[in-house]
């Protein structure tokens, strides 16, 4: 349905991470067609090559000329060493895709010494959707590709949650304890677009502040989420040192947070509006090649800054309003943090309808500013 934004480099072996569910498979296929396909998810071939790695090769040997492609390879990150002799020795062009680093890391593996690329596969963007693109969809199903076309979204995804818990966590063996795993996801789900405080999750799913800084590695090895740390460079004030935290995808974050009576609407649809833009930021900045690093800004009087982007392309200051209008209050923190950075530019996003300056903040309609990130901070 959608075409995207990111190329495959010419006759160069590559990595591609993203979570599953983004449309890595999907895009190789467009990109180039393969000379073999090896799917480490299929049961035969992943016995196969977790067994005798050097097999490989005789299968490469049998393909016709062209790109090789290793979908999941994390599954078996042995079979790398022959993907490296093969790039050496033969010249033989792979396309590794994967939805997880932990086993990787975790085997020593040094991705191919430079000789593969890394490209990220995130959802589908607000450009990528063009015309398609509706903020108020978006910020209830998110932009995995099969929310697109699922008849209904909502249980597509519950059952991409249950399906990690499963496929993933289970039988790969990253923890023992699914039950408090289970607990630790609805209770981090409140902690989405926050400051996190591993100890106040801790005693929200009644395990010990270790476990839940060992699950918290688990979700981010598998790429469901990101930790941002916060802005500290040439600081003048006291500042929070807690990262924030944000689900990939705003769909899965609204598939694990609890709702109910003792739930107000307008914090979860706060926290998946901000979620939105993080996605969003983070694929335009990679997709583009924007060179900005991805942080936030929290002084320990309360002043905040929901994002600031900072690299050689200049230095933004952006704050998020869930609010159709602007009040002098939503600006306090982006004036606080102008103060301390005057060379910042500072931005307010928000659910309004027409653009406006107040002093050096600039306003943009949410709607207006996602399908268009890469023009307005490149």
């Amino acid at each position: 349905m959608f075409s995207r934004i990111l190329k495959a480099p010419h006759g160069k072996s590559f990595f591609l991470f993203g979570p599953r569910g983004t449309g890595k498979s999907t895009w190789i296929r467009e990109q180039f067609r393969p000379a073999l396909v090896l799917d480490l998810l299929e049961a035969a071939t992943w016995q196969r090559l977790l067994a005798r790695p050097g097999d490989l090769e005789l299968l490469v040997a049998a393909a016709n000329p062209g790109p090789i492609v290793l979908d999941e390879v994390q599954r078996a990150p042995e079979v790398l060493n022959e993907v490296h002799r093969l790039i050496e020795d033969r010249g033989t062009v792979f396309a590794l895709t994967g939805s997880s680093a932990r086993k990787l890391r975790r085997s020593g593996i040094n991705l191919l010494a430079g000789r593969a690329l890394t490209l990220r596969m995130h959802p589908l963007t607000a450009e990528e959707q063009g015309p398609a693109f509706d903020l108020q969809q978006s910020l209830v199903r998110g932009h995995l590709p099969a929310v697109f076309s699922e008849p209904e979204p909502e249980k597509y995804l519950q059952s991409y949650v249950q399906t990690y818990l499963r496929e993933e966590v289970l039988q790969e063996g990253l923890t023992r304890n699914l039950s408090a795993f289970t607990r630790f996801l609805e209770a981090i789900s409140f902690s989405h677009a926050a400051p996190l405080n591993l100890a106040e999750v801790a005693r929200e799913c009644a395990v010990d502040r270790k476990t839940v800084e060992g699950f918290v590695t688990v979700i981010e090895d598998l790429l469901l989420a990101v930790r941002v740390p916060p802005f500290t460079r040439r600081a003048r004030r006291r500042l929070t040192q807690h990262p924030k935290f944000f689900f990939f995808d705003v769909g899965v974050f609204r598939a694990l947070r609890p709702r109910g009576p003792l739930d107000r609407k307008e914090e979860i649809a706060g926290a998946a509006l901000e979620g939105l833009v993080f996605q969003e930021l983070r694929a335009a900045n990679d997709l583009h090649d924007l060179g900005y690093t991805l942080q936030f800004w929290r002084a320990a009087s309360g002043a905040e800054v929901d994002f600031v982007l900072y690299g050689e392309r200049g230095l933004h200051a952006i704050e998020v309003k869930h609010a159709a209008k602007v009040r002098p209050a939503d600006l306090a923190g982006l004036g606080a943090f102008c103060q301390d950075y005057p060379e910042a530019r500072a931005w307010l996003l928000y659910m309004g309808e027409r653009r406006e300056q107040h002093g050096a903040v600039t306003v943009v309609p949410v709607a207006e500013a996602l399908p268009r990130l890469a023009a307005l901070f490149g």
